[in-house]
């Protein structure tokens, strides 16, 4: 287990804790961007040799000569090791001129030795009064997170729906794009993504559309969306930070191109449930990715996963045959398939109608 930073908690560098649940890893205060290991190292032992800080004026006003500037602060703050002092990360930045000031008075008082004219080293002093601020949105805060640490530090927020988004056949966009579109084209896809940001425009006709920033635990991307009824919604969703389940189109014009994502429809992941019928299709270039997809397919509910792949063994035209309908298809057997030499264009969907085929044993 890895805990975050806290300037409670905290060396320098990495270390070993122990908590309820057994040792785990605490992160080292160091290990922040723009922070610095000699100046986290004299805080760590400012703490060691007087305690805890109590709260963010006992911190500041303890903080070693050198100790801390506005980038260290800034850095600090948004990794959320100042959280155990006070949750609200904006509410620190709303007062880091305050918060440094103090600081540095503190360090002329020391030098001065006039600290002790007031009641020495434990005179309490009036507490401040820090300036209120909005807390941030779980956007602003992840992207803080990013910042800082250059990667999403808490498990992405996608990941609290992963069951449930696997069910309705969602993959990530690392798999979706090392697949990509062979042979160039258009494909259609299912993702779980959270909205972090949103510009609304017009199309040449005078439609509205917006361009939308996403990311999952695989990375970040963007996407167009030009369904005039989502255009509010998307809106409001890149405020709340809320994760969506996105019916989307990857379109590749060559199949040397990265494909582009088109959103076609999307709804809050919250709202979804597990009961969609889905549809799985892809291409089977051989006789031993035939085999190992029948191994791969497991028996799920009557009629909630129907399987189609288009031989491409040999010469001739591609054969289209439906393999079942009664299979368990979700997004993590779509991702171990994508993986199997022989098998291409792997596409789940929500499944739209019937389809006459012939059924395969």
């Amino acid at each position: 287990m890895l805990l975050g930073p806290n300037i409670n908690r905290s060396e320098a560098q990495f270390s070993v804790e122990a908590t309820e649940e057994g040792q785990a890893v605490r992160y080292g205060l160091a290990g922040i961007k723009n922070v610095g290991e000699k100046a986290m190292e004299q805080v760590a032992e400012e703490r060691r040799r007087d305690g805890e800080f109590e709260s963010l004026e006992d911190a500041f006003r303890r903080m070693p000569q050198g100790a801390m500037n506005r980038r260290q602060l800034e850095g600090l703050a948004g990794a959320g090791a100042f959280d155990c002092l006070e949750p609200n990360r904006a509410k620190v930045l709303a007062n880091a001129d305050l918060l440094l000031s103090v600081a540095e008075a503190a360090v002329r008082e020391r030098e001065s030795g006039q600290h002790g004219l007031f009641g020495g080293e434990h005179h309490e002093e009036p507490s401040l009064r820090l300036a209120e601020a909005e807390p941030w949105t779980r956007a602003e805060q992840m992207a803080a997170e990013r910042e800082n640490f250059g990667f999403y530090f808490a498990a992405h927020p996608t990941e609290q729906f992963r069951s449930i988004a696997s069910a309705n056949g969602a993959r990530s966009y690392a798999s979706l794009m090392e697949a990509g579109v062979p042979g160039g084209g258009r494909q259609a896809a299912v993702m779980a993504a959270m909205v972090e940001g949103v510009s609304k425009g017009r199309t040449r006709r005078g439609g509205e559309f917006v361009r939308a920033d996403f990311s999952d635990s695989s990375g970040q991307f963007s996407a167009a969306c030009f369904e005039e009824s989502l255009v509010d919604s998307f809106q409001r969703w890149a405020a709340d930070g809320t994760c969506v389940l996105l019916n989307v189109e990857l379109d590749a014009p060559s199949p040397d191109e990265p494909p582009r994502v088109t959103v076609r429809g999307a709804r809050p992941l919250a709202e979804v449930r597990s009961n969609a019928r889905m549809l799985l299709t892809l291409d089977v270039r051989t006789a031993e990715a035939l085999r190992e997809l029948r191994l791969a397919l497991a028996a799920g509910e009557a009629g909630r996963g129907e399987v189609v792949a288009r031989l491409r063994i040999g010469e001739g035209d591609a054969a289209r045959i439906r393999l079942g309908r009664d299979f368990d298809l979700d997004g993590e057997l779509a991702e171990r398939l994508a993986h199997v030499d022989g098998l291409a264009n792997i596409s789940l969907t929500a499944r739209r109608g019937p389809a006459n085929l012939k059924l395969v044993a």
